[in-house]
């Protein structure tokens, strides 16, 4: 334990604490989850730049654009009603399948032929998989939790490979959220169908 404390930088707690917060007051939705989020996602950036798993940076950037779009939506949009939650089509599960593969071949191309990476298909295929999910996610359909763990599921001995063991539990404490979470919009896409 006393080893794992001592490869783990202030930055790495400092990140991940943000983490924690972000996803604290997103469940009460309170706007300064994106402010928060944002603080974290710079730090994981730095992060995980600095442990060559540059697919896994690239994600974080993703979601750095998608934190100050929520941000800026949330305090300047017009909001519209909400779209209801629903199962994924055939047309989508081959878009998401085709995100996958496309993710994977341009991430793992790009690792190998640029980058000094040492795990370019372990971390292309945690960023492959995050990327699909987080198209599902912005289409509302519940199936991006299970992608969105299948990323997270792998992400986690990477992460520990890494030696970056607090975004590992970080990364567990997400996987069990996205199990609460499938749970949750399932109940809601039940409703939406007795509605």
């Amino acid at each position: 334990m006393q080893e794992i404390l001592s490869k783990t930088t202030w930055i790495e707690w400092l990140g991940v604490a943000f983490a924690v917060v972000q996803v604290l007051l997103a469940q009460k939705n309170n706007i300064h989850n994106y402010l928060f989020g944002i603080a974290g996602i710079l730090l994981a950036m730095y992060v995980k730049f600095h442990a060559k798993l540059y697919a896994e940076f690239s994600l974080d950037f993703y979601y750095l654009i998608m934190s100050i779009y929520g941000w800026l939506f949330w305090k300047f949009g017009k909001q519209q009603t909400e779209t209801p939650i629903t199962f994924t089509t055939k047309t989508e599960k081959y878009k998401a399948t085709g995100i996958v593969f496309i993710a994977f071949t341009i991430f793992y191309t790009f690792l190998t032929r640029f980058t000094d990476s040492d795990v370019p298909v372990w971390d292309s295929l945690v960023t492959a998989f995050a990327w699909a999910g987080m198209w599902l996610m912005a289409k509302r359909k519940i199936e991006n939790w299970i992608l969105l763990n299948i990323s997270n599921f792998m992400a986690v001995p990477l992460l520990i490979h890494k030696d970056l063991y607090l975004y590992a539990v970080l990364t567990a404490f997400l996987f069990v959220v996205a199990i609460f979470g499938y749970i949750n919009w399932y109940k809601i896409l039940k409703r939406q169908q007795h509605a």
